[in-house]
């Protein structure tokens, strides 16, 4: 199986690190990069692995998270422009945690 993006935006830095959690502990993903937009009110999270496991991630911070996902989404097989723009995205916190 190939790799397999999961997103989850929510409201809020501190419901987006429950959501992460959640995900992290119900299946065997990993974070693959972060986004804040409007000053932090809304957090993208995205994480990546097998299909499976993807898909039961965000169904469980959907379902469990402190507050309610503005939205979600799975895509399997991401098209190389997809796994470009996330890894572009993890190279600038990654940067940013060196420094």
């Amino acid at each position: 199986m190939g790799k397999s993006y999961g997103f989850v935006e929510i409201t809020g830095v501190v419901a987006a690190m429950d959501a992460l959690d959640i995900m992290l502990k119900t299946a065997d993903v990993e974070l693959a990069s972060w986004e804040r937009k409007l000053g932090g009110r809304l957090v993208t999270m995205i994480i990546q692995g097998d299909i499976a496991s993807v898909k039961q991630a965000v169904e469980a911070a959907s379902e469990k998270a402190i507050k309610r996902p503005v939205a979600t989404g799975v895509i399997a097989r991401p098209h190389e422009e997809i796994v470009r723009m996330v890894e572009l995205s993890a190279s600038r916190w990654k940067k940013q945690g060196e420094s």
